[in-house]
């Protein structure tokens, strides 16, 4: 987990925060919607139903446990797994197209798996940016640089980079103004905000001397708080 999921959960925050219960049991996931089902829901998402929205993510979050099996060999935690693959699932369901033909499984199976791909993917270029940035010398001032300062950077990486600082600031100001302490805490450890170590759900709640259930309760509740804030 990373500064960056926790922007993306807060983009999805509604359907998220009435999957997320299931992560901690997975072996009570709902039975997967029948064909007919399927097509039923799907009609009264395309007329702005969300409640139709939720119910064809629920029934789909079976999919999700599945393809992270494949992924658990990756060194992720399993729950970040499948926070990660819900997000997949909450786009595929918005961007799905009956008109094709294909079954809503099919679809968002892929949706799943590259939304899981993109996310080790960048975590691995966070690990080599990080060398990039590591000192390599001094300048004539007697100032440390890098390889990146070397190579230069792009006018657009910097605009992003500012953008981004400014995501992460209004954040952090929400984070401290509308989170009460524990609330503070969890969301801190649980998204590496401190030290840059993102801590599970399990980690939290042994150091906090509290069980699992409670913390996912807690990291629940402090996202919509933070999603409230962000959106007023």
């Amino acid at each position: 987990m990373s500064v960056g999921l926790l922007f993306s959960l807060l983009g999805f925050v509604e359907p998220f925060l009435v999957f997320s219960g299931y992560v901690a049991n997975t072996s009570s996931f709902p039975k997967p919607l029948t064909r007919e089902e399927e097509e039923y829901y799907l009609k009264l998402f395309s007329k702005g139903d969300e409640k139709a929205r939720n119910v064809l993510i629920e029934r789909n979050l079976r999919l999700v446990a599945h393809i992270v099996k494949k992924y658990n060999n990756t060194g992720k935690d399993v729950d970040d797994l499948i926070s990660i693959g819900t997000i997949g699932l909450i786009k595929a369901i918005s961007t799905f197209d009956m008109s094709k033909g294909t079954r809503l499984a099919t679809y968002a199976a892929r949706c799943i798996e590259n939304e899981i791909l993109m996310t080790i993917r960048s975590n691995k270029k966070s690990k080599i940016e990080v060398s990039l940035q590591e000192p390599i010398g001094i300048d004539k001032e007697g100032n440390e640089i890098s390889l990146l300062d070397i190579l230069g950077t792009d006018m657009d990486d910097i605009l992003d980079e500012v953008h981004l600082k400014l995501q992460i600031k209004k954040l952090y100001q929400a984070i401290n103004r509308v989170l009460k302490d524990r609330e503070k805490i969890i969301i801190e450890l649980r998204y590496g905000l401190i030290d840059g170590v993102c801590k599970t759900q399990r980690e939290i709640a042994n150091m906090l001397g509290i069980s699992r259930s409670y913390v996912s309760r807690i990291e629940k509740r402090a996202i919509d708080k933070l999603y409230k804030a962000l959106n007023n």
